[in-house]
């Protein structure tokens, strides 16, 4: 095992979801910055990039999120929250620009892979992503697609609904980078998914159509943090070779 994979494991055994914080200890808040600017890095659907990270430094704010999250210790003893959220309203926006770097990427080429590219997020970015209240392009999508998938491999998940798993898939893998980037700066981390999403919204201002994916607490564990020896499932129940 290598040097950087043995620090790497250290981190991932090492990291806890750390239900309480020792509210004595100092917290580096830059700490928090670094570890958002690597998340942005995480890899994500199509580089959309639809996503926020929405951080709750305010005393006051956070305390008032803390009661959101029904009141948990791992919210009400932290130094920082971090909201995860997913931004579907800005797609457009965002198939642009990965359109725009198509074309600065490929300037000067007319063949096949450079067009395909820029068909990629000029027609099938657009034709998945634009959806009505109701549901029913997705549902029209999705007929499509079975219809298609009868003589070739198609992909089947093309509804609203599908759309939704698929950004909050990439916020959890953003999510997921921050806790262990916090886990290596000396840091302890929780993420939480209950909490009323309706007055968080109204507490950090999101769009109508913005979603949470979860919130993440930060600080410096206490000492009856963790509330029990980690447990896992067999690896040979989960971990399937073909």
């Amino acid at each position: 095992m290598s040097e950087s994979s043995t620090v790497f494991s250290s981190l991932i055994h090492s990291r806890r979801s750390v239900r309480k914080y020792d509210q004595a200890a100092s917290f580096d808040h830059e700490a928090v910055a670094r570890a958002l600017e690597l998340a942005t890095l995480s890899p994500n659907s199509s580089n959309m990039q639809l996503w926020e990270f929405h951080r709750v430094i305010n005393q006051e704010k956070r305390d008032q999120l803390a009661q959101y999250c029904m009141g948990q210790n791992a919210a009400k003893t932290a130094n920082e929250l971090v909201a995860f959220v997913v931004t579907p309203q800005k797609w457009k926006d965002r198939a642009e620009m990965n359109a725009s770097q198509i074309r600065h990427a490929f300037e000067g080429r007319e063949d096949a892979t450079a067009k395909r590219a820029l068909k990629y997020y000029e027609k099938l970015i657009p034709f998945v992503y634009n959806n009505d209240r109701l549901g029913i392009f997705g549902f029209a999508r999705k007929i499509l697609s079975a219809l298609l998938g009868i003589k070739k491999p198609m992909v089947r998940e093309v509804s609203k609904a599908d759309l939704r798993v698929c950004l909050h898939k990439s916020s959890s893998l953003a999510a997921m980078t921050f806790m262990t980037a916090m886990r290596a700066e000396g840091y302890d981390t929780c993420p939480m998914e209950g909490f009323d999403s309706k007055r968080t919204k109204a507490l950090l201002g999101l769009h109508k159509d913005a979603e949470i994916t979860m919130i993440i607490s930060c600080g410096k564990r206490a000492d009856d943090g963790i509330y029990s020896e980690r447990h896992r499932i067999a690896n040979d129940e989960v971990i399937i070779s073909h």
